[in-house]
């Protein structure tokens, strides 16, 4: 008799919030040291043109774990909850579909906007931990966002959140191996999510006198069209402006690489935890993040754009019938994940995910792959990436067009003038017939921009703190 095991391997789903293209496997910044993630990358597959389905933390998550695109549900922002609303209200999650199958789905961490959803883990271990103080070290402008801060504390790291979290999971991947059901472990990291703290541990590894900055270029945004801008102004996030004047520039990278390489840590005590146990050949790992995060390219901070920035995601698979040390440069989407994760647990396939299996690459990363990913920010503001080109078409008909084999800062719109004819007229069509067909008006209550760009039914995010404040007042 064959052991359910394995026919039904484990999963280890490692979440980290607001991570860039900032590892040493993906090369996107030099100077970034993160060797444990690089050797899982070595131990499967590295998907190196990978995207988020929505740029910011909520949409991003429930695109995911639900299998549809924010164009079909309307969670375009940060609330409400999917489980208080009609269109989604009655979905079940990626975690909910293996609970369903014999697993023991269990969670420590950030896996989802806000708190866990009940209905799709059989345990949510409460998070402990220092992860902020009231007094701020850097970003100290008035009425600034309460989380945007960057800096060395001198609180131990076995202190911190994710830290806890990190030793919690560890401890607890031996006792769920020796368990008869598989196993589905979701562990997210708050790091480097702002505000970005961590120890002088992490901080000496980045000397500020050799830090290097992104490339940027003054006239970035002068061929944009008005609504890219507007859409992309955060109110939030400090201006790009202030940081190069204020000199913070360089202290906000230190501390964006310095928390990368602290989490990078984390991850490694997952992986030896793992590795020491009787589970190592049995589990599938899947590490991620739910977008990208800009630090000065573009001129601009933080997520909520549809560039490449925000948008691309570190994204690596490992495990049983997964090809070690590959690189897959086709254009996916974290949409992908759910039937992904379906096909390798050999369960049965969901008719109503709207992502593909990516298991074809999984064995063999150059199989051929001609769907671009999609990423969008609000009701008709949608962005193609393929295995070349970007293209953006915005509600009011704007476009953007960036060839990646060129020009991989995107700092040529190639299609800035909408009458242009010819080759990049032909890339911008042939292209905008993957944009969907059906564009979801924002969910009630929808939450979480102050532009006036995304219509009636949506309330800003300051207003949506507000409300928050006042609520967890009254309880």
């Amino acid at each position: 008799m064959v052991h359910a095991k394995t026919i039904q391997p484990n999963v280890l789903f490692i979440s980290i919030d607001d991570l860039n293209d900032w590892l040493g496997c993906y090369e996107g910044h030099p100077q970034a040291r993160t060797p444990n993630i690089d050797l899982l990358s070595k131990q499967g597959v590295l998907f190196s043109n990978a995207h988020c389905q929505a740029p910011i933390c909520n949409p991003s998550r429930v695109s995911m774990f639900l299998g549809k695109l924010p164009s079909t549900t309307g969670m375009y922002f940060l609330g409400p909850n999917f489980r208080t609303v009609d269109p989604t209200r009655n979905d079940r999650t990626l975690f909910q579909t293996f609970r369903e199958h014999g697993y023991y789905v269990s969670t420590r961490g950030k896996i989802f906007h806000g708190k866990a959803d009940q209905a799709s883990f059989d345990h949510i271990e409460k998070v402990t931990g220092w992860r902020r103080s009231p007094e701020k070290l850097s970003y100290t402008l008035k009425d600034t966002h309460p989380l945007w801060d960057w800096g060395q504390v001198d609180v131990p790291d076995e202190q911190q959140r994710d830290y806890q979290t990190a030793a919690w999971a560890a401890e607890e991947l031996p006792k769920l191996a020796e368990c008869e059901k598989p196993f589905f472990l979701a562990v997210g990291f708050s790091l480097p999510h702002v505000p970005i703290y961590t120890s002088k541990r992490w901080f000496d590894l980045y000397p500020l006198e050799t830090l290097q900055l992104p490339e940027t270029i003054s006239v970035d945004r002068e061929d944009l069209p008005e609504i890219s801008k507007k859409l992309t102004l955060n109110p939030t996030a400090p201006r790009h402006d202030w940081m190069v004047e204020s000199g913070e520039w360089k202290h906000a990278v230190q501390a964006y690489l310095a928390a990368n390489s602290f989490v990078d840590e984390l991850v490694g005590m997952l992986l030896e935890s793992l590795e020491n146990s009787s589970a190592a050949e049995d589990t599938i790992i899947v590490l991620w993040s739910d977008h990208g995060f800009h630090l000065g390219e573009k001129l601009r901070w933080a997520k909520r754009s549809l560039w490449e920035e925000t948008t691309r995601v570190p994204l690596i698979f490992a495990g049983p019938g997964i090809v070690a040390d590959q690189n897959c440069s086709r254009s996916v989407g974290l949409i992908d994940v759910f039937p992904t994760l379906l096909d390798l647990a050999h369960l049965p396939k969901r008719t109503d995910l709207e992502g593909q299996s990516l298991k074809p690459l999984l064995e063999n990363p150059k199989t051929k792959w001609n769907r671009p990913a999609l990423c969008t920010f609000g009701p008709n503001n949608h962005s193609l990436r393929d295995n070349r080109y970007r293209y953006s078409r915005y509600a009011d008909g704007s476009e953007e067009l960036y060839d990646h084999q060129n020009d991989a800062n995107e700092w040529n719109n190639l299609i800035a003038d909408q009458a242009t004819n010819g080759k990049y007229r032909q890339i911008a069509d042939r292209m905008k017939q993957w944009l969907p067909n059906n564009n979801a008006e924002p969910v009630l209550g929808s939450a979480g921009s102050d532009s006036p760009l995304y219509g009636e039914g949506t309330i800003s995010l300051g207003e949506a703190m507000k409300r928050g404040a006042a609520k967890q007042k009254s309880e």
